[in-house]
Order: C-alpha cells, then structure tokens, then sequence
C-alpha cells in the first residue's frame, strides 16, 4: 500500500472512531441545554412537599418522582429474573452443553433475541387474557407482568455474553482448575466466574439499561398515567419512559416540553448510575478475587 493509501486509511479510522463520539457528545449537549433548565425539586415532586413524596405520604400529580420510583421497581424486579437464569443459561451452553442441545438452545436464544419489544408486550397482553378466561378471572396488568416479560426480552443479552465471555477464556486458566485438584463446578465458581465477570457485568449492565429505557412492552402489561408510587407486585404503576413518550405526544406548551427533555436526562443519569454500579461491583469482585488467590 502507498503512502497515500496508508495515510487515508489513518484517517478513515480516526474518523470512523470521531463521527459516533461527536453525534453522541452533540445528543447529549442538546438533551442538556434543552433539559438540564427544567432539572429541580418541582420536575420530581410539583407541588408536593419532597419529604412526604419521598415517604409516599402524599401523592405526586405534576412530578416525575413516582414514574423514577416505577422505573426502579421495575429494573431491579426485571433484572432479579433475569439475571440467575441467563447466566446459568450461558454458563450451561458454554461448558456443559455439547451436540444438538448446545445448538438448539443457542438456536433458541437467537430467536428470543429477535422478538420485537411490541411483540413481547403483546405477549404479556395476550396472557393476562387467558388467565381471566381460565385460572384467574381478576388477572390484570401490573408491575410483576411487565418484569416478567422484560426479563424474557433481556434474557438473550445475558445469556450471549455470559457464553462469549467464557468461552473466550485462554486454555490454561481452564487448566488451572484441575492442577490445583479442584472439581468443575469449583473451577467455574472460583476461577472462569471472576475471570470472565467484566464480561458478565457488562452484559448485565446492557440487559438493565434495556429494562430502563423499553417502553413497547410497558405499554401493554401495567404502566399507566398517574399510578403513584407501586404498592405492591400486582399493582399499576408509572414510568420514566412512558412518561417521556406521552409528554412528547401530548405536550401543550414549550415549557412541557423541556420537562419530557428533562425526565429524558434524568433517565440518562439513571442508567448511567446503574453503569457504574456495576463498575465498581466488578472492581470489588476482581480485588476480593486476587486477595483469595
């Protein structure tokens, strides 16, 4: 290759490395001038006075702290299912499945991870419908519905990443297990597991921020307008995306406007706060691990 050749394929690269961190630099600089104005104690709470909001004493009409309540609820319930079965899912097919199981259940995987988020949602819909026809004639739409069908559309996310990250393990730290006498499941829990946890982590933390930001399959199984904070797993509840979503749809004025802007930076800083959480869970996982070896 040329000079000329070489020097237009740097730039190529840097480029192809500056267009998606300036679009993403200039998304965020627009979210924060037209959002960051309209941040305050009345976008979470309105009128209401913040301590009896935050104890739940007295309703929030005009804020957005029951739908940031909801969204929490939500991604913790959602995550709680999902997380054990897609990493013991991804533990199964990397180092125990072989054959026709490995291929079927990656084959399952793989679908589940193309099933449209509207689809899901229909799904929910659909089963509440023959529990009312059948088992439970009182079943509605609720908070555990909603992170039941999450946890199914975030499932494929934790399941593929906790299978890569294994399986892209050198050969000698799968050696070590044995040398050191210690049986398989031992190997994977006290040597695979921490080794591949950044991986891991990071699948989780990509399946959550999909739980926060989804709003198709909310729409169908249980959130709704003015709900107040969740009371209980069967319950309707309120959430930051749908609120972004209706304020967009059915703003009135400018100023409602920029407080859909302002929840949407709000979310933002929320998964972005959830980002690093399990940064620093994976830091203390990795120091607790290299102290035991």
């Amino acid at each position: 290759m040329s000079r000329s050749g070489q020097a237009s394929f740097v730039i190529f690269c840097w480029l192809s490395a500056l267009i998606p961190m300036l679009c993403v630099i200039a998304l965020l600089a627009f979210l924060a001038a037209r959002g960051l104005p309209t941040v305050s104690a009345a976008l979470f709470f309105g009128d209401t006075q913040p301590l009896a909001a935050l104890l739940g004493r007295a309703l929030v009409w005009d804020g957005i702290w029951p739908a940031c309540a909801g969204t929490l609820s939500l991604v913790i319930l959602s995550a709680a299912l999902a997380i054990p079965v897609g990493v013991a899912c991804g533990i199964h097919l990397a180092e125990f499945a072989t054959g026709r199981s490995k291929a079927a259940l990656s084959l399952g995987a793989d679908l589940l991870a193309g099933v449209p988020s509207i689809v899901m949602g229909l799904f929910g819909f659909a089963l509440i419908l023959l529990l009312r026809r059948s088992l439970m004639p009182d079943a509605t739409t609720c908070l555990l519905l909603s992170a039941a069908c999450m946890a199914l559309l975030i499932l494929p996310y934790l399941i593929k990443t906790t299978q890569a990250s294994l399986e892209g393990l050198p050969e000698e730290l799968r050696l070590l297990g044995p040398s050191l006498g210690l049986t398989r499941l031992q190997a994977i829990r006290h040597i695979l597991l921490p080794a591949a946890g950044k991986g891991i982590l990071g699948g989780a933390v990509l399946a959550i921020g999909r739980a926060a930001e989804d709003t198709a399959v909310i729409l169908l199984t249980g959130v709704v307008a003015n709900a107040g904070l969740p009371r209980g797993l069967l319950d309707k509840y309120e959430a930051l995306p749908f609120f972004i979503f209706t304020t967009a749809a059915e703003h009135q004025t400018v100023g409602e406007l920029n407080r859909g802007f302002g929840a949407a930076l709000v979310l933002l800083l929320l998964t972005s706060g959830i980002f690093l959480g399990a940064h620093l869970l994976h830091a203390a996982m990795q120091s607790r691990w290299r102290t035991s070896a």
